[in-house]
């Protein structure tokens, strides 16, 4: 069992303290509160949640304290303590948990320490160091680690230096350095790197500039300029790049404007402008886009307005309110949205 003790009664009230920042995985969700508390629900076979246990949640249990930031994979996890170190939990058959091993972990092992960030892809992570370092491990058959092989890594490798942000999709991977050049890496058959081909890259290629922040889904890739365009590239059937058209595009296509922040999930896409609202395009047959249907959308539809952050999942959405409170949408048959129950929601609920 994890070392650390749970208080019963933050177990029976757990919407006490605000939600501070979302993670979605593949079907499981973490969530942080604003006390530092990691918080996780949904499929757990592989030990995901961390919790100890093999076990399924469809109500959040918590993890550890004094986390920063978490991040979800296919079957895996990571987060980041307030103190630097990186912790990693779940499914490790390629090795996507860093410590040197294939073993899966029911409970947080320590991977590495002084972490800004961290970001998980379906069976590999990436992180950076306080120094910008980029490093990854786990699968890297289609060269999405980007250390210019196609071989897979149990233990962490150096990728780049001066990076500022980082995000992990399926199988191909996204970096904004901090003189905001945007690079890519992996998988490239629809064209989600960006560079106008449909060529994998196992090191990484220089795709744009003047780039705020990135996010990278299944087969397509979102990135918002510094001047609040968003951009989109790669698969595109389902209108996930929500250019109104469901076309492969394999250079990037502008989306709109005024935009905060972006997040990419497996065929659907949720982006917040400046003014707090949450829009949302793409695959929608399980609800993940939270507008009461499941048509699925190639331009963006009005989801919620008054939106701090958000996170687009595997087949589902998760966003924080201003005031700390946790939404959820989408599908939530392993109890992903951890509202006590496995039915899908195609509206936004409260989770805490």
């Amino acid at each position: 069992m994890p070392n650390f003790i749970i208080n019963a009664s933050i177990l029976q009230n757990p919407g006490l303290v605000p939600v501070a920042a979302a993670a979605g995985g593949y079907l499981h969700s973490l969530f942080i509160k604003t006390n530092g508390e990691l918080w996780a629900m949904g499929r757990n076979g592989f030990g995901q949640l961390g919790d100890g246990t093999a076990t399924e949640r469809i109500s959040p249990v918590l993890v550890t304290t004094v986390v920063s930031s978490a991040a979800g994979g296919d079957s895996h996890s990571l987060f980041v303590k307030t103190n630097g170190e990186l912790r990693a939990m779940g499914r490790n058959s390629f090795g996507q948990l860093g410590d040197g091993t294939t073993t899966n972990r029911l409970s947080p092992v320590l991977i590495s320490t002084g972490i800004a960030s961290v970001s998980a892809g379906d069976y590999y992570s990436l992180f950076i160091k306080t120094n910008g370092e980029l490093w990854a491990m786990g699968q890297n058959g289609s060269g999405q680690l980007g250390d210019g092989t196609d071989t897979d890594r149990i233990s962490p490798v150096l990728i780049s230096t001066g990076v500022a942000s980082v995000s992990a999709g399926d199988y191909h991977s996204l970096f904004i350095k901090t003189n905001g050049e945007l690079w890519a890496t992996g998988l490239n058959g629809f064209g989600q790197l960006g560079d106008g081909t449909t060529t994998d890259r196992n090191s990484p290629v220089l795709i744009a500039t003047g780039i705020a922040s990135v996010s990278a889904g299944q087969y397509h890739s979102l990135f918002i300029k510094t001047n609040g365009e968003l951009w989109g590239m790669g698969w595109n059937y389902q209108g996930e790049l929500g250019d109104g058209t469901t076309t492969q595009r394999i250079s990037p296509v502008l989306i709109s404007t005024g935009i905060a922040s972006v997040s990419a999930g497996d065929y659907h896409s949720l982006f917040i402008k400046t003014n707090g609202e949450l829009w949302g395009m793409g695959y929608n047959a399980e609800g993940e886009l939270g507008d009461g249907t499941t048509t699925d959308r190639n331009s963006p539809v009005l989801i919620a307005t008054g939106v701090a952050s958000v996170e687009a999942a595997g087949v589902h959405s998760l966003f924080v309110k201003p005031n700390g409170q946790l939404w959820a949408m989408g599908l939530n048959g392993n109890g992903q949205l951890g509202d006590g129950t496995t039915t899908t929601r195609l509206s936004p609920v409260l989770i805490t």
